[in-house]
């Protein structure tokens, strides 16, 4: 199961508000990959249009008045997981860093959070919503996108399923911004993508393109915490999650800040060592520069049909090598007093199945293997880069190869998985990709 928001505001509506952008340097890379005009100069402008936030909106790498409210919860109002890990990371000598999307930023932070007064902010409440009525702003409710439809190499509009019945929309441009499981599912049910495929399958090839090759995610494992009637949460509405640490692995190949800490006051991870119940809290560690890459694929040409979607996490053996080392380094840590302050006294118990494999490197990647969770943070199905390289599905103006009138703006243009949670940086991209649109 990969959950996706279903929606306007997509899977804003179903994420952990989770509000960090990568390090600027990330984006060096997507210039190196083919990217013009998306560098760490470019891009940060729209990093600060999109936020409104509260301590650090005048700071010149930040923004006050955006559309996406960033809040961080103070440590009062913190769960007792998320004290217990910035408590044991910063014993471990780990720095404190009060902001997480600041310059060069490293070690443990609070979670930066796109909420307002305790409530979820979306992309729909903050662009869609101040504007609708407009007469420049038209929403269909309710519609399931068939494909895109293409005369004579051009794009000239849309194909949904609305109440049982087909519709066409013309447009003179279209934008497809479905996400990084979905973007691609369109394209290829519009004959866009490879096209051995799409052939299999009985469409005809518009353009072959490695439309969802390369779909890249962060693997996730934890440690699970079941906790004393004390340290549990009280209600629903707490914060799942306040804290996170920013760390380097000591991989040659590895650049910094490739790996995350993450406490969970609830622990919502689906994996075998995992007690999922209201009680019982996690510390969990994913890879966040991977180099594994996995596939969406069609099944069907029917739009109601999901595609599939193969994440070959860990396929990677640098991915498997540090979430190796990641996991030993974690359960040290939530072997000491921060943890046991919180535990009910079962948390050996609880985890004896990860710790019987936790000294012998093949047990270990075997369990690793079958537990790992994704972070759902899917990217890079229709990868942005140089139109000369084989890999590419999206220009740098993110103008699909082939096709006139066509354009992807979403997570699925990221040439990677950038080095954090992957919703501010989607936004930035539809920031960039408006205000571009609006001057040509």
């Amino acid at each position: 199961m990969y959950w996706r928001g279903r929606g306007t505001g997509g899977s804003s509506s179903i994420n952990g508000q989770i509000a960090i952008r990568p390090p600027m340097e990330d984006f060096e890379d997507w210039v190196r990959r083919g990217c013009a005009g998306w560098s760490p100069e470019d891009v940060l402008p729209y990093f600060c249009r999109a936020e409104d936030d509260e301590e650090f909106g005048d700071a010149s790498y930040h923004g006050r008045g955006g559309p996406t409210p960033i809040h961080r919860m103070p440590w009062e109002d913190w769960g007792s997981v998320d004290t217990a890990l910035c408590t044991a990371a910063l014993s471990a000598g780990h720095a404190w860093a009060e902001d997480v999307n600041a310059p060069g930023a490293r070690g443990v932070s609070p979670y930066p959070i796109n909420s307002r007064g305790g409530r979820r902010v979306t992309v729909n409440d903050g662009y869609l919503e101040p504007e609708r009525g407009s007469s420049t702003l038209t929403i269909r409710g309710d519609a399931l996108v068939d494909r895109v439809l293409i005369s004579g190499g051009r794009a000239v509009g849309v194909r949904y399923l609305a109440g049982g019945t087909l519709t066409e929309e013309r447009a003179d441009l279209v934008v497809l911004s479905a996400g990084a499981v979905h973007s691609p599912a369109v394209l290829m049910r519009s004959g866009i993508g490879p096209a051995v495929e799409l052939r299999a399958l009985g469409i005809d090839v518009v353009a072959d393109l490695p439309v969802g090759h390369g779909l890249q995610d962060h693997p996730l494992v934890g440690v699970a915490i079941p906790l004393n009637e004390e340290s549990a949460l009280r209600t629903p509405d707490d914060r799942h999650t306040n804290v996170c640490v920013r760390y380097t692995s000591d991989h040659p190949d590895a650049r910094p800040h490739d790996m995350m800490l993450v406490s969970l006051n609830q622990n919502v991870l689906s994996m075998e060592c995992a007690d999922v119940r209201f009680g019982a809290g996690a510390f969990g560690v994913w890879v966040n520069q991977t180099w594994s890459r996995g596939s969406v694929t069609l099944t069907s040409r029917d739009p109601r049909v999901q595609p599939e979607v193969r994440e070959a996490m860990l396929s990677d053996e640098r991915d498997l090598a540090r979430l190796r080392a990641g996991i030993r380094a974690l359960v040290d840590m939530a072997r000491g007093e921060e943890v046991s302050a919180i535990s009910d006294g079962s948390f050996e118990r609880v985890n004896a199945t990860l710790f019987s494999v936790l000294d012998d490197d093949a047990e270990l990647d075997d369990h690793l293997l079958a537990t790992a969770a994704d972070a759902q943070h899917a990217t890079s199905t229709c990868r942005m880069g140089d139109p000369n390289h084989a890999a590419t599905v999206v220009d740098p103006q993110c103008r699909v190869l082939g096709v006139d009138g066509l354009r992807v703006a979403d997570a699925s243009i990221f040439p990677s998985v950038p080095r954090a949670n992957t919703n501010l940086t989607t936004i930035m991209v539809g920031e960039l990709v408006a205000d571009r649109l609006d001057r040509a």
